[in-house]
């Protein structure tokens, strides 16, 4: 006899409030869809999957539980958002995720009311669910404040400084910690549900509250045993004890994709006059896609694949990526030298250095999601006399930036700075794009900043690092596939603070750092064809600058115009400052810069990004044309609208 088949639960729930109105013995059923539903949807657009995957039945008993929007609900990073999203009524858009002008892949205050944080970065969660919880304690607002964060945004220390603070906002803060991959929970099961269920309720908890004012009245000896038992007693049963000693009341550990188990304890800590509380849900990432949970990282970021398979989308074959070439230079640099090391800040397939872990594991050191310490770290081996290369995010080096000031800058350390996703990212949008680190480092006294134009350059400037025992240097380069070019087979040390000239020309001097320099040779081409002889030099570093080059094109042609991929500050403003401190814009020089525009670009393609930008072959003409004040510049205008 055929079963009936069941009436799908998801198209009745567009707003937690529809949730709500479920019975409980439906919810295992509406996340079944609601997994399901997100699988399709990352097949179709490309994202992170595993995350969400394993947050699947935590996301529903959450918005079941809590009067989300009032109560406030914070993911730490938002790799694992895309169900919340889901029920909170962008089920309609949400195969337009990552796109030009659809959802963000992380949670957006501007898309929802149920994203009262913006996030992307990791290790945020707890102190704005605690600015949350006592904004509303101090105003007497009612609302509680969620904090969901994983157990790798864990190793940052923020996450301990905000549960160090924690105390005032009461009841009001409940920090849930997502236990998906370091094992640092005892086994769960049916009696740690059970011990959780218990420790969690508001008859447990006002019996402890009684035995603590009794205690209280007992002699300071006597007292402080039975704290100290009390501890115990549940440190044995349950652990937590280092959360007990930052001030939560800890809960747990619990299967996080029972639901018969969460929410019965998320209503008991809902109800509880006990706060701040940590509940311990210990999840499985990738869980219930079976291609997901065979991948060693159980399909974290994906391409847009095939549900039925698993297999995922193939990029046109290509040149290498700008990390490969990086990783492979440097894995050779240390071949020749024992005392090159690297250091990543838990992102070593993301910068390349897991081809340098399997190559020379004792000397490559991932230290988690604590960017501080990657740099202090890498400062300390320099002063030691190794020759570390900190490979990190250009947005990440953002949350490390007084450690490159103090700890390395000023002590003129020479620590080597790999900085990749230079530049804009794409389908990642602004929280990833790499805008800033160009002026945020060559502002700096005693650091060396390059860019590299193609893969070559990049590997000849990994090996001038390698030689640089002077002081702190970067280089920077970006996101995605190389050009093409042949890579040097023996590597070549350039000159510190020297460009070279790649097209020579009489009337307009195009300066370009890093590689936009395709786009600036397009540019002189189309200039060419107007009859504007035009020079094309690649400055390779934006600090120190090749005075000498760049003094010559100023004063040798018509209009100069630089062109670089980061924000105001960078480029453009030291050759402006070095123009005017030399007096050579006096004799009538058109000096322009081309750099991003002062705002957060969405996501896009990049190409697309750099169009919007102005940093692509039509903007360079366009502004030469401007400067010359050609007839032919509307045409051109035209022709970009």
């Amino acid at each position: 006899m055929s079963q009936t088949p069941q009436t799908p639960l998801l198209d009745t729930v567009n707003m937690p409030q529809d949730l709500r109105r479920l019975r409980p013995d439906q919810l295992r059923q509406l996340a079944d869809e609601l997994r399901q539903e997100v699988i399709s949807a990352v097949s179709v657009t490309g994202g992170h999957l595993g995350a969400g995957l394993g947050v699947v039945e935590l996301t529903t008993a959450i918005h079941y539980v809590f009067d989300t929007p009032n109560d406030r609900l914070v993911w730490d990073v938002g790799h694992q958002c895309y169900p919340h999203k889901i029920l909170t009524g962008r089920r309609d858009r949400i195969r337009t995720l990552r796109m030009a002008g659809g959802l963000s892949g992380f949670t957006r205050r501007a898309e929802s009311d149920y994203d009262p944080f913006g996030a992307a970065h990791s290790s945020t969660s707890i102190s704005a669910a605690l600015g949350f919880a006592v904004a509303n304690k101090l105003s007497g607002a009612p609302g509680k404040a969620i904090a969901v964060i994983g157990d790798g945004a864990m190793s940052a220390g923020m996450a301990y400084e905000a549960m160090n603070n924690a105390e005032q906002a009461g009841n009001r803060l409940i920090v849930i910690l997502n236990d998906n991959d370091m094992s640092i929970a005892p086994p769960v099961g049916g009696l740690s549900a059970y011990l959780a269920r218990i420790v969690s309720s508001r008859e447990f908890i006002g019996l402890r509250d009684l035995a603590k004012r009794f205690a209280r009245k007992l002699p300071r000896p006597l007292h402080s045993a039975a704290r100290k038992t009390d501890e115990f007693a549940r440190g044995m049963t349950m652990g937590g004890t280092l959360f007990g000693e930052l001030g939560f009341y800890y809960v747990g550990p619990i299967d996080g994709h029972n639901l018969d188990h969460l929410i019965p304890v998320l209503e008991n800590v809902r109800d509880t006059g006990e706060g701040p509380i940590l509940i311990h849900v210990v999840t499985q990432k990738g869980k219930g896609y079976a291609p997901a949970e065979a991948a060693a990282d159980k399909y974290h970021g994906v391409q847009k694949f095939d549900v039925v398979s698993g297999e995922q989308a193939k990029s046109p074959a290509g040149p290498p990526s700008y990390t490969g070439v990086f990783a492979r230079a440097l894995v050779a640099e240390a071949e020749r030298d024992p005392k090159i090391c690297a250091i990543t800040a838990a992102m070593p397939s993301g910068t390349g250095l897991d081809r340098f872990q399997q190559a020379f594991p004792d000397r490559c050191f991932d230290v988690g999601i604590a960017e501080q310490h990657a740099v202090t770290f890498a400062a300390g081996l320099a002063a030691q006399g190794m020759r570390p290369f900190c490979a990190i995010y250009s947005t990440f080096l953002q949350r490390a930036y007084d450690q490159v000031v103090h700890d390395v800058a000023i002590q003129n350390l020479p620590v080597r700075f790999g900085i990749d996703r230079a530049g804009l990212v794409g389908a990642d949008g602004s929280t990833h794009a790499g805008s800033f680190d160009i002026t945020y480092l060559a502002t700096l006294p005693n650091f060396v900043v390059m860019a590299a134009a193609d893969e070559a350059e990049l590997v000849n400037m990994v090996h001038t690092c390698a030689l640089h025992d002077a002081g702190p240097i970067a280089v920077r380069y970006p996101r995605g596939n190389g050009t093409g070019v042949a890579l040097p087979s023996v590597p070549e040390r350039l000159e510190i603070g020297k460009g070279r000239v790649v097209r020579e020309g009489k009337t307009v001097a195009i300066l370009s750092l890093g590689t936009r320099l395709d786009e600036a040779l397009k540019a002189a081409e189309r200039l060419e064809a107007q009859g504007l002889s035009t020079t094309v030099a690649d400055l390779r570093f934006a600090k120190p600058l090749d005075e000498t080059l760049i003094r010559r094109l100023l004063t040798s042609h018509e209009v100069a115009v630089t062109v670089e991929e980061g924000s105001i500050g960078g480029l453009g403003a030291h050759v402006l400052t070095l123009a005017s401190d030399q007096g050579l814009i006096d004799g009538g020089l058109k000096l322009r810069t081309l750099r991003l525009p002062d705002l957060f670009q969405d996501q896009d393609k990049p190409e697309r990004q750099y169009a919007e930008a102005g940093l692509d072959a039509d903007a360079i003409v366009t502004t030469v044309l401007k400067a010359l004040r050609k007839n032919s510049v509307g045409m051109v205008e035209g022709a970009r609208a």
